[in-house]
């Protein structure tokens, strides 16, 4: 157990500032280890565990996307309900400039810029969330319904379930 002191970040004084309880996990962060290790690091299934995933539309407006760490995002299916083209995933240098988090620490709250914010509906099923806490190695234990609510979220059903080996 580590005993380093967690971040106060832009995301954790929102949380504060909302009022909304959260817990804090902090964890050894592995590069592109993704939700697999988060979740392996907290002993919470990697269902529990939310990437927050900086993508954008062909004009290149910036949109986060919020998904259990065991499924990917049918952008199609996205891009048809937000009636754009295409939506793709922004490159790091890209998302970092958007969220003004580093990728691999992006929270969808804080963010630099303001977007709008797409979180897969079944997510608001879990009694808690582990989202990132703005910082590699940080998640925040908080219940959904209370982060889809200060985010202004659109309920989405994107989800792509993994099977067996990515």
């Amino acid at each position: 157990m580590s005993h380093e002191k967690a971040p106060v970040t832009a995301a954790i004084r929102v949380l504060r500032q909302h009022k909304i309880p959260f817990t804090e996990h902090l964890y050894h962060y592995e590069e592109r280890g993704g939700t697999a290790v988060s979740s392996r690091e907290l002993g919470v299934e990697e269902h529990a565990v939310v990437k927050t995933l900086v993508m954008e539309d062909e004009t290149r407006q910036p949109l986060l996307v919020l998904m259990h760490g065991d499924c990917e995002v049918s952008t199609k299916t996205l891009a048809r309900l937000v009636q754009v083209k295409t939506i793709t995933p922004c490159a790091p240098e890209v998302a970092n400039r958007h969220s003004g988090y580093m990728v691999g620490g992006t929270s969808p709250l804080g963010t630099r810029k303001a977007m709008p914010v797409y979180m897969e509906q079944s997510i608001l099923n879990l009694p808690k969330m582990y989202v990132n806490g703005g910082k590699r190695g940080f998640l925040v234990g908080v219940d959904p319904k209370a982060i889809a609510k200060i985010l202004n979220a659109v309920l989405v059903e994107i989800a792509i379930p993994h099977h067996g080996e990515s």
